[in-house]
């Protein structure tokens, strides 16, 4: 008898082993935001498993945990589905834009609203545990942003498409905010724990790593504290464009390995700095493209995208010195995903790509419901923009460049970052479908 209930008991604990295994709870799978996920993945594609569809773009990452996906939609709702299925379990309505990725600790899902709070849910019924009010969420704004016309102008960037993901760690959950503070509030009450303030909005992701927490900020600083205490360790200051504002600011979030911190700046660099002391190990030139995704670090190497022209690189985690480059054709704002040996990317044309990274060519291409109907009229044979078709005006004024942003997203631009978790891998898509494909 004692033999059986044992027995039981381990294959219950292994189950619960498996199945966390297989979970994917927080963005980019970990605390320290590798984008490395222990899961077979979908190295040769057989399909869509499933596509649910909100009312709006999914542009946040989605979260699985439990058996289930929560993402939110730009059509006020935050959504939990089943993960097997693509079923609604349910859903809670903000009435506001819901493009934060979540994050699921001890059955409380949590994510960041532009109605401005910071809302704690039950996992399995969608009931509010608490919310937190911040001083504001809304996009990046400057002047003269990108060149654009009228110069006097205070403009909210068009390419700022996310909020903060909060990351729970030791009973605390952590988040940037649009007010330019870094927050950490108790994860069961809700209270403040402590506030950071920056320069700018903070729309960066926070990661941990041995206590310390790591977040960029658009005051052009990556941003090193002490997790319990919030008290600064070190700021590491990236590059500046005090007229145009284009080429500045932190918008991707870090990714911490082996005591490096790893991460793209609007200034047209990507970063490895030392976890430790903020100095600088290497530094690689994009010539004039951001980096805004996060980068994938396994196995000496380091993945990221650019924007204009769309590039993914991998270089040696080291010294930053190319591997191999490929072509992305539109831009790449989505992190990547890496399981096994497969790398998952997805760009503006609305095409998700797995790259084999054995052959470093691409295994398969998936093109979202988006891609297909309109991606031919506003790219080329190579993939890239056709600029000309998209912005309408040669005037560079800041109503066309809103405008062209929107016209692009009608290719099901995939914002939203793979998640991969078993055989399937998660993505959303602002043609307003979250895909998961098998």
């Amino acid at each position: 008898m004692k033999q059986m209930i044992f027995c039981a008991s381990a294959f219950i604990l292994c189950s619960a082993l498996l199945s966390g295994a297989q979970d994917a709870a927080t963005f980019r799978g970990d605390l320290q935001h590798s984008g490395v996920y222990a899961a077979t993945g979908v190295p040769v594609l057989s399909g869509i498993k499933w596509k649910f569809h909100t009312g709006g773009r999914v542009i946040g990452s989605p979260a699985v945990a439990n058996s289930t996906v929560f993402v939110g939609s730009t059509d006020g709702n935050f959504y939990a589905i089943d993960a097997e299925s693509g079923t609604e379990k349910w859903k809670f309505t903000t009435k506001a834009w819901e493009v934060s990725s979540a994050a699921v600790a001890s059955g409380v899902v949590y994510f960041l609203s532009y109605d401005s709070y910071l809302y704690a849910l039950d996992a399995a019924t969608g009931q509010v545990r608490w919310k937190f009010k911040t001083e504001g969420e809304r996009h990046y704004a400057a002047t003269h942003l990108h060149y654009l016309q009228p110069v006097s102008e205070s403009m909210p960037d068009p390419w700022d498409f996310y909020l903060s993901s909060p990351t729970v760690w030791n009973g605390a959950v952590y988040f940037g905010s649009s007010d330019g503070n870094i927050y950490a509030l108790d994860a069961l009450s809700g209270a403040l724990r402590w506030k950071f303030k920056t320069g700018d909005v903070v729309h960066s992701s926070p990661a941990i790593a041995d206590g310390t927490l790591f977040i960029g900020s658009w005051d052009r600083f990556l941003y090193a504290l002490d997790a319990t205490s919030g008290k600064e360790k070190w700021r590491f200051k990236t590059g500046d464009d005090p007229d145009a504002h284009n080429h500045l600011g932190i918008q991707s979030s870090p990714a911490v390995v082996d005591g490096v911190v790893y991460f793209g700046s609007r200034d047209s660099y990507a970063y490895a700095i030392d976890a430790s002391t903020g100095q600088q190990i290497w530094k690689f030139s994009t010539d004039g493209s951001w980096v805004n995704n996060s980068m994938v670090v396994h196995g000496g190497r380091a993945y990221f995208g650019t924007s204009i022209p769309g590039i993914m690189h991998a270089v040696d985690a080291k010294t930053g010195k190319v591997v191999f480059d490929l072509p992305t054709g539109t831009p790449v704002f989505a992190s990547m995903a890496l399981a096994r040996d497969t790398l998952y990317l997805g760009n503006f044309g609305g095409k998700l790509t797995a790259i084999d990274l054995k052959t470093q060519k691409a295994a398969w291409v998936f093109e979202t419901d988006g891609a297909k109907q309109n991606a031919a009229s506003m790219t080329n044979a190579d993939g890239t923009i056709k600029f000309e078709t998209v912005f309408s005006s040669p005037t560079p004024y800041y109503d066309d460049m809103v405008l062209a942003v929107h016209k692009l997203f009608t290719m099901g631009t995939i914002l939203s970052s793979p998640v991969v978790s078993g055989s399937n891998v998660y993505f959303g898509s602002t043609d307003g479908n979250l895909y998961c494909l098998q």
